[in-house]
């Protein structure tokens, strides 16, 4: 282990590295939390500041002295530095384990969504909160990141929502050829997107396509602890076949007052009776002042920086109170130089 460290500015936060280990990492390994979501230098959840020392992020990119915006996920440190990240908190080290998971069951709901039921190995369980994600692990090395749809009291499984992006490694080719009884590595539980304990507090929930999953989980897990904090789901997509889950999420309406649902398509069919718009337009139309909620928004990046950006600008929502996982183009973390 080198003996340079990294420093938090403006605190007494100081911790070691290993060689070629990025900030989040060592962060982590040391017991703080910091912000982040892809692990893949995609979505800017981690960025921060550097203010000394340099970090080489990408594959030959270095930086030094002061710079913003650095994506702390993959930055790894060439020596001592101090970073200025947007939090950080003393946390225990993350629990997380990997397992060869067998597929239970396979669902296709939808042309380009396919839903695994991955079962852990037999009386294995692993505790996660709604909202977190798995990793999975293909042949060659390299992973793809899943929400879990699945509530955490049906922790001996992963149940994951996949869509199909034309030509991708794990859910074009290995979807359409996987089979009942394969097995998939994967190893959990990933992400901070979760819901605060705050059950008073009315939740607004924004999901695009698949982005569907951690809030399925979310409201699920609020069905079994018989929670009854308010939450309103505004799903949205293209057209019809992207609310893949439709006639489920009506029945959670139907049998609990506490919950609301709004379908919206950007791209509706005539007989359509529900919103026509965007899902932050849809959710803004009908929360013109957000003072005293909050917003939990997963899937399609833009959908998510616009959604922040129109209710913490227009809707009185505070900064805090947005909370986000966006679900970035799958790829491979750039392997340390």
């Amino acid at each position: 282990m080198t003996t340079d460290r990294i420093h938090v500015a403006g605190s007494d936060i100081a911790f070691p590295f290993e060689p070629g280990e990025t900030v989040l990492d060592a962060a982590e390994r040391a017991g703080f939390s910091m912000p982040y979501s892809c692990r893949k230098g995609v979505c800017s959840s981690c960025k921060g500041g550097l203010v000394a020392g340099d970090v080489i992020t990408g594959r030959a990119s270095r930086l030094s002295g002061r710079h913003e915006d650095v994506l702390y996920c993959i930055a790894r440190p060439q020596g001592t530095v101090e970073i200025a990240p947007k939090w950080i908190v003393s946390s225990k080290a993350p629990d997380r384990r990997r397992f060869t998971t067998h597929v239970h069951r396979i669902e296709r709901p939808a042309k380009d969504v396919t839903i695994l039921h991955l079962r852990l190995p037999i009386g294995r369980r692993m505790p996660f909160r709604a909202g977190q994600y798995a990793r999975v692990f293909l042949d060659e090395g390299s992973s793809r990141n899943y929400s879990l749809a699945n509530p955490p009291h049906d922790n001996d499984m992963a149940v994951l929502h996949v869509r199909r992006v034309p030509g991708g490694r794990f859910s074009d080719r290995l979807i359409g050829t996987i089979e009942t009884g394969g097995t998939l590595d994967i190893e959990l539980p990933y992400g901070l997107f979760s819901l605060s304990e705050d059950d008073g507090v009315p939740a607004v929930m924004l999901a695009t396509g698949t982005g569907f999953s951690p809030l399925c989980a979310m409201i699920e897990d609020l069905i079994r602890r018989r929670s009854g904090r308010p939450v309103h789901l505004f799903w949205g997509g293209r057209t019809l076949d992207d609310l893949y889950a439709l006639d489920r999420v009506r029945r959670w309406a139907q049998r609990h007052a506490w919950f609301r649902f709004t379908p919206v398509l950007s791209r509706p069919h005539p007989e359509w009776s529900d919103a026509a718009a965007h899902v932050q337009q849809a959710a803004i139309a009908r929360y013109p002042d957000l003072r005293g909620h909050e917003v939990y928004a997963c899937g399609n990046p833009d959908m998510v920086e616009d959604a922040r950006a129109l209710m913490t600008a227009s809707a009185g929502l505070a900064e805090d109170n947005f909370y986000a996982d966006p679900f970035v183009p799958a790829g491979d973390p750039v392997p340390p130089p």
